[in-house]
């Protein structure tokens, strides 16, 4: 979604006269767009904005900002620890950024964390930062409505909208007719996306196809979903339609039902199995990656051991995986005791990574002489000789390079693997796309 962000703040600048970049040291307005979701994240911003103080004590005209969640959320801190920083700019007023920059090169400080009802910047179109022209988010709603008792994202991204589908549709045309080959669809809960005008609803599973037919050579994906909320019709979407990806993100978060309930996750360890088992009913080669959180307040051993069985009996592909971090203005920080010692929610976090990594070998050996369709997008990092793709399960895959450029679709048969990735070499070039 920051990335998503970027590229409309960089269009919105553009159309203001503003240039991007390429180097911190050319720009005369540096801004760092930034997340509060979890800890590590708001310490990886104050480290970044001592590089800043650095380059603003070498060029004082230079001006400051700090975008996105962590403005709307810190303001105030921002405005008094941070003396140097000029623009403190929420996620709903980007449209007012050329403004508050004059504002700042007058010495005021340009300041507006104000959250909307409304805006979606549907009416924006994005400057990509796609290195290789291959893959392209869409943004198709913002906010959130879920109030996870964990979580800070109904606080600085407000209320759950959706764009209007048609604005959606136009986007993805656009990007076909600029040759990227991948469009990924984002929401904070994508399965929430609900359109009304007069009659006429649209819900996700509608706008997922209307997306998938603008063009059968695009891949398309999606994230995230909510366990709560994932449906069949969606999943019959998916399986009548070859170029959307056989990938679902479907957080879990824990497998306590207990947990879950403090969590305010809306489910239970069984309603999220049976999720799993539809998913494996109705998409049986589909691949499904989660998020874990590990340590909730009051979390206890035989709750640790509810989430461990659990990710071994879905054979998760991939996991993003934390300790839990409290964070300021939720529920579960004015209410909920983050009582469980450091040491003990290391320990389990470093179980939880290592059974996710016995998971992630077993999906991929699985693979292991079979054939699957690739995306090309780029060079490897080890190896020039190598290029690197992604399947539709959303693994990375790497082969030895014949002169295929990125964008190109290429049938891989698989010969090795890591926990992260496959390794194979050509065996054709793909008609189509959604093979695997």
């Amino acid at each position: 979604m920051n990335v998503a962000d970027t590229e409309i703040v960089i269009s919105l600048l553009q159309d203001s006269g503003y240039s991007h970049c390429s180097k911190m040291e050319e720009a005369d307005i540096l801004l760092i767009n930034t997340c509060s979701i979890r800890e590590n994240a708001e310490q990886r911003v104050w480290g970044r904005l001592d590089i800043f103080r650095r380059e603003k004590r070498n060029r004082p005209g230079a001006l400051v900002g700090v975008i996105g969640c962590m403005a709307e959320r810190l303001k105030e801190r921002l405005l008094e620890r941070e003396k140097m920083i000029d623009l403190v700019v929420g996620p709903d007023a980007y449209r007012q950024l050329p403004r508050l920059i004059e504002e700042a090169g007058t010495g005021q400080k340009g300041v507006n964390v104000l959250l909307s009802q409304e805006e979606t910047y549907a009416d924006i179109t994005p400057v990509r930062l796609s290195k290789n022209g291959v893959s392209a988010f869409i943004a198709i709603m913002r906010g959130c409505n879920n109030l996870c008792s964990y979580c800070v994202v109904p606080y600085t991204r407000g209320e759950e909208r959706s764009r209007d589908p048609r604005s959606i549709v136009a986007e993805a045309e656009d990007l076909a007719a600029r040759g990227f080959r991948e469009i990924t669809l984002l929401g904070q809960n994508v399965d929430s996306y609900s359109y009304s005008s007069g009659s006429r609803k649209v819900d996700f599973s509608t706008l997922l196809e209307m997306v998938a037919k603008v063009d059968r050579g695009v891949r398309i994906r999606f994230s995230t979903n909510h366990p709560k909320d994932i449906s069949e019709k969606l999943l019959q979407t998916m399986a009548g339609h070859p170029n959307i990806c056989r990938h679902i993100h479907l957080p879990l978060q824990s497998g306590s039902s207990r947990i879950l309930s403090l969590m305010k996750r809306s489910y239970t360890r069984e309603a999220y199995i049976g999720k799993v088992k539809l998913i494996r009913r109705l998409l049986p080669d589909c691949a499904i990656s989660t998020d874990i959180i590990t340590g909730f307040c009051t979390e206890s051993d035989s709750d640790h051991t509810e989430t461990l069985t659990l990710m071994e009996w879905a054979g998760f592909d991939f996991a993003y995986m934390f300790a839990y971090s409290e964070r300021p203005g939720t529920y579960a920080a004015g209410n909920l005791p983050d009582d469980v010692p450091e040491t003990v929610k290391k320990r389990r976090l470093r179980e939880i990574i290592e059974l996710q990594g016995d998971l992630s070998l077993r999906s991929k050996r699985a693979l292991m002489g079979s054939c699957v369709e690739v995306l090309v997008e780029g060079v490897s990092k080890r190896s020039q000789n190598h290029l690197f793709g992604r399947n539709s399960y959303n693994q990375v895959v790497v082969f030895p390079s014949a002169g295929e450029s990125p964008g190109d679709y290429l049938n891989v048969t698989i010969e090795g693997y890591t926990s992260a990735t496959l390794t194979g070499r050509r065996t054709g070039t793909a008609n189509s796309t959604g093979s695997q």
